[in-house]
């Protein structure tokens, strides 16, 4: 890699059968309490999670000076560079949280992931519902998985139910759940509950992923 897209690189249980390259989203990296919870939970299960800062992020955490995210491409081939440093015959998921789903949906065929899935997906800008990000979906995985938040700002129920999604893309909803899953407190649920049941559904997608693969 170059000075520029030189990042630091975080593995969670590298012995795990399943691979899940884990991308953060645009206001943290990958020590974000977020980004930890769930690499280490997955990698309870057998999986061999690998995190790693965006150029843009590890400059600030070089520098200490917040730096916008660096345009598309930039981040595509960060992560492209990332999946390619491991040359094993491990089955590949490609996982991000917001502006990372983007990117992991985007570069999922060129890393011939198993499939591709989104934490908290920005369908659209915050309070820009009519600039959608929908296109960002398409790849040729046979499934992909979508969890959201039912309060999410980037894309709520009534929202996605009106969006013309690629077949392959499956949205499934947390209930009390906002972008980052947090629950309200009124609902009575702590985070980590609400962040555990994001963890097994991740789980449950990749075993039925992989049988289908076996099959």
């Amino acid at each position: 890699m170059s000075d520029a897209q030189r990042v630091a690189v975080h593995r969670d249980n590298p012995d795990g059968h399943v691979r899940i390259l884990f991308a953060h989203g645009a206001g943290a990296g990958l020590q974000s309490d977020f980004m930890q919870y769930f690499a280490l939970g997955l990698a309870l299960h057998d999986i061999d999670v690998v995190r790693f800062n965006f150029p843009y992020w590890q400059k600030f955490m070089d520098t200490g000076v917040r730096r916008p995210p660096n345009p598309m491409a930039q981040l595509e081939h960060c992560m492209q560079t990332v999946a390619a440093q491991f040359d094993d015959s491990k089955p590949l998921f490609v996982m991000g949280k917001s502006m990372g789903a983007r990117v992991a949906f985007r570069i999922a065929d060129q890393v011939q992931a198993q499939a591709a899935i989104g934490l908290g997906y920005p369908f659209h800008p915050l309070g820009k519902p009519d600039k959608l990000r929908v296109d960002d979906l398409a790849n040729q995985c046979t499934h992909n998985l979508i969890l959201q938040g039912e309060r999410d700002g980037f894309g709520k129920p009534a929202e996605v139910a009106t969006y013309s999604l690629p077949k392959n893309v499956e949205v499934q909803w947390l209930a009390h759940g906002d972008h980052s899953f947090e629950p309200t407190k009124r609902s009575g649920l702590e985070r980590r509950e609400v962040w555990q049941t994001a963890i097994d559904r991740v789980c449950t997608f990749i075993e039925k992923v992989n049988a289908k693969t076996r099959a």
